[in-house]
């Protein structure tokens, strides 16, 4: 054996522990497959549980954040069609009027309130009708929404027509008349361009159900009400109201978001025009008066309060419950899914490092063999007069290597393997809402291949511990 220098440097070190993984070529092989499968499990499963909390996130953000409060009056229930506020929240008997919303405006840490009115409307073209919830806004209220356009922009204030942003998958609620049948059905959209196409608006969906219910004979007839205004059918004419695209949310057909099955409008526009239509009649979802009159003031659905700092939400929310409206905000919601994202990361984490454990052992199998092997070959080197804490390195420094290469090439293979999944994800369509399903982001590849180093280092440990306990004479005569 040549002689070598009794104390070496690092490069000698690396060279060394190098060349010795070189000549046990298959072994060094399976042991580093080992590591890149344990490496490659837990990066996997770990991206999986980051991939559905980045979903979160981004959902979350697009309903408002977390500085965002829904607060919700009397009415509210009817409006939306579903009890509103958590169990502990008592009914509110205060409406979200115009008198709400400028006292919500003026709380402290309080950027912006902004009434939201949602009503279900019904849109014609052609043979196809489509039901949809309609959301009006003010224009502020819909910069604050941030809504992604595909084309166009975002609806203006006194332009005299109601002009409507669709929703990116609204097509899909388009069934054709007589049949019944839409997307969900023959998976066929129907021959509507939205951005360019002018459409029918329906905003009195009860007198225009009960008049397609009619024959011709019997809507001459003024024995049979219609329901809500207490007029006879004969006085009473369904509306069609001309509408266009002002927008068309991004997305397509197969990019679900927050706002893909809204349509979005301008709202005072949309209070003239209900208020022109349902005069001496009570406006959908609007409050009447115990003679079943409509009320002199507009009531909203609710209100979104957009506060400075998400350190302030919950006080804010406390100050507006004790006004008496029920509140609903994003943090209570993103505290929930994030202890639930936590237990389905530690499984998913948990999994992935037992298949990595059991790399180790590979790792401290290696290693013990090798020294079985270069007992002699260690004897020298003691002779020679070569520290304990080289050989030590030495030892480490192969063990380390190992767990180095097969986190960089078990990082490799899973992004080859995320990506795999993102794209059988896609193609089945179970991706909606979701930008990726598995999600690798710089610091889970760094930290991977970190702990693969050091599940390697820690498996080396007592095989290079016990190297340096080798007598230097039996060593030689081994």
């Amino acid at each position: 054996m040549k002689r070598r220098s009794c104390c070496m440097n690092l490069t000698e070190l690396l060279r060394m522990s190098s060349s010795n993984l070189r000549r046990r070529k298959l072994r060094t092989f399976l042991t580093v497959l080992g590591v890149v499968i344990g490496t490659a499990s837990i990066v996997v499963m770990v991206s999986l549980g980051l991939g559905m909390q980045k979903s979160m996130y981004q959902e979350i953000e697009q309903y408002g954040g977390l500085t965002t409060i829904k607060v919700y009056g009397a009415g509210s229930e009817d409006m939306m069609g579903y009890s509103m506020g958590g169990e502990d929240q008592e009914a509110s008997e205060e409406y979200v009027d115009d008198h709400c919303i400028e006292t919500l405006g003026k709380i402290e840490h309080v950027e912006s309130a902004q009434p939201v009115y949602q009503m279900s409307v019904l849109l014609l073209k052609g043979s196809y009708e489509g039901y949809t919830e309609l959301l009006a806004m003010t224009p502020e209220g819909l910069k604050s929404r941030k809504i992604d356009l595909e084309e166009g922009k975002l609806p203006e204030s006194n332009r005299g027509q109601l002009e409507l942003v669709y929703g990116n998958q609204l097509l899909t609620n388009f069934t054709e008349k007589g049949s019944g049948n839409g997307y969900w059905d023959t998976g066929e959209l129907p021959d509507i361009d939205l951005a360019k196409d002018s459409l029918f608006l329906i905003l009195d969906m009860d007198n225009y159900y009960s008049s397609q219910e009619r024959s011709p004979l019997d809507a001459g007839s003024s024995e049979e009400g219609a329901e809500g205004g207490g007029t006879s059918a004969k006085t009473i004419q369904v509306q069609k109201h001309v509408v266009k695209a002002s927008g068309v949310v991004a997305g397509g057909i197969d990019g679900y978001n927050a706002n893909s099955y809204y349509a979005f409008c301008d709202l005072e526009t949309l209070k003239q025009l209900l208020k022109k239509e349902f005069s001496g009649r009570a406006i959908p979802g609007q409050p009447q008066t115990k003679n079943g009159k409509p009320m002199n003031k507009f009531c909203y659905t609710y209100a979104e309060v957009k506060v400075d700092d998400a350190d302030h939400v919950t006080a804010v929310s406390n100050q507006i419950k004790e006004m008496g409206y029920q509140v609903e905000t994003n943090a209570e919601l993103m505290d929930s899914m994030k202890r639930q994202m936590a237990i389905i990361q530690a499984v998913l984490g948990g999994i992935g490092a037992v298949s990595l454990f059991v790399a180790a052992i590979g790792i401290a199998n290696t290693m013990m063999m090798s020294i079985y092997e270069r007992t002699k070959e260690i004897g020298v080197m003691k002779v020679l007069g070569c520290s304990l804490k080289n050989i030590r390195k030495m030892f480490l420094m192969e063990a380390g290597l190992i767990g180095v290469i097969g986190g960089i090439i078990g990082n490799i293979l899973s992004f080859l393997i995320s990506a795999v999944i993102n794209t059988l994800a896609k193609s089945a369509g179970v991706m909606d809402g979701m930008a990726q399903i598995s999600y690798i982001p710089l610091w889970l590849m760094l930290a991977s291949i970190g702990f693969a180093m050091l599940v390697g280092l820690l498996a080396g440990y007592f095989p290079a511990k016990r190297a340096m306990k080798l007598s230097p004479l039996e060593a030689i005569r081994h």
